[in-house]
């Protein structure tokens, strides 16, 4: 019996293209690969334990004769390469139509209701990078009090103000007047707070940041396990993702190295269900900026943190880890890439070596961890459960957690 989920999101950490890419310009694009070869190889030893070699050839990361885990790939079959996109998916929501995006930035059907109830002006109002248009911006912006709107690639309306100039609860107050503004045809998935702090030339975003989304519209796997009876314990931004729907417990988290930290408290307090994190690093810090190097050393991070994750789960635990798209930093341009995503599965009941092969969504994930659970059925995806988990051993009952050999 499987009593306890923990699925970790590798924000942003794609293994290659998917067939349609090229609708989305994104064709060639494989930010692991590209990771590795622009730092002559990654070293990554537990997760090359677990079948990442045997999902993907990289330079630096061996194939396993035999893995300790389960591994595989997902395809997205909802139109999009966006976090919400992702996450409703693998919780078992796939979206036929994509969420809007405003590449030339957002029409005046939108913005003059907001500065009228807002009331005052905007700058921006286009696509950019979030660090380069509060330096371009921020000192207009404190000199004017109007906050900087812009957007990406991604269906995100982001508001950056200075914290000095526009208080955090107002700047808050602006991100829920633009939600409720932003229905229809123009429901963004997410509208996202940006504060920052500084002075004219050195600008730094601070940790308040808050994301605003949309709720899911169909039931999720979170829900189906909070329903159960049993928690759905989120880390970092799964909270703001599924807009707090499903989720009994939330711990914030500003970095990997806190989103680990948190994975592990709440590990600790040994409690039924799913415990669901996501660590934002990759894509924020490092993707998004082209920082090859950057994504190499948290890669590597990761991979160290990994062995004291599994340490701490039972024999009753299934890890998973995956990603929600990619942002190859070594592809043209800043936005999120349309690729798959590795599927990694380990803990004591979990057939080591079994290849889940390429899912054909990543909804499948959220069925096979409904189905784990015994909490119900997903709308969407076709469960793998019965693949990668073996029968329960009498053994088991008596495990105290002395047997480490299934992991590193």
């Amino acid at each position: 019996m499987i009593r306890r989920v923990i699925l970790i999101v590798l924000d942003s950490v794609g293994i290659g293209a998917l067939p349609d890419a090229a609708e989305y310009g994104d064709a060639g694009a494989n930010t692991l690969l590209h990771v590795a070869e622009g730092v002559g190889g990654l070293a990554l030893p537990n997760m090359s334990d677990l079948g990442l070699g045997n999902i993907i050839q990289v330079p630096g990361i061996q194939a396993m004769d035999m893995p300790k885990g389960a591994f595989g790939k997902m395809q997205e079959r909802s139109a999009g390469k966006d976090t919400t996109t992702g996450h409703w998916e693998m919780s078992g929501v796939v979206l036929e139509q994509p969420f809007p995006t405003y590449p030339q930035g957002f029409p005046p059907e939108i913005l003059e209701p907001f500065k009228q109830q807002i009331g005052r002006g905007i700058l921006g109002n286009k696509a950019a990078s979030g660090t380069e248009i509060i330096q371009e911006l921020g000192r207009e912006h404190m000199d004017t009090g109007f906050p900087i709107v812009y957007t990406s690639a991604d269906s995100v309306l982001q508001i950056a103000a200075h914290e000095d100039v526009i208080p955090i609860e107002d700047l808050y107050h602006m991100c829920r007047v633009a939600r409720k503004i932003l229905t229809g045809e123009h429901a963004v998935g997410r509208v996202i707070a940006r504060p920052f702090i500084g002075q004219p030339g050195n600008f730094t975003r601070t940790p308040r940041r808050h994301d605003f989304s949309l709720q899911p519209p169909e039931k999720t796997l979170l829900q189906l396990v909070a329903e159960s009876g049993e928690e759905v314990m989120a880390v970092g931004k799964i909270k703001d993702v599924f807009a707090g729907v499903g989720i009994t417990n939330s711990l914030s988290s500003t970095s990997n190295e806190e989103g680990v930290l948190r994975i592990k408290e709440f590990l600790q307090q040994d409690k039924a269900g799913l415990i669901f994190a996501n660590l934002v690093d990759f894509d924020m810090l490092y993707g998004h900026r082209n920082n090859i190097e950057g994504y190499a050393k948290a890669l590597a991070a990761f991979d160290k943190e990994l062995p004291g994750i599994m340490a701490l789960m039972s024999p009753e635990d299934v890890l998973v880890i995956t990603a929600d798209h990619g942002t190859d930093p070594g592809f043209p341009g800043t936005d999120h890439t349309r690729e798959h995503v590795p599927v990694l599965v380990a803990g004591r009941q979990v057939k080591p070596g079994v290849d889940i092969g390429t899912r054909r969504s990543f909804s499948d994930l959220g069925a096979t961890i409904a189905e784990l659970l015994h909490c119900g059925s997903t709308a969407h995806g076709e469960s793998f459960a019965r693949e990668i988990i073996e029968s329960i051993r009498a053994d088991n009952n008596n495990f105290k957690g002395g047997d480490d050999s299934w992991t590193r």
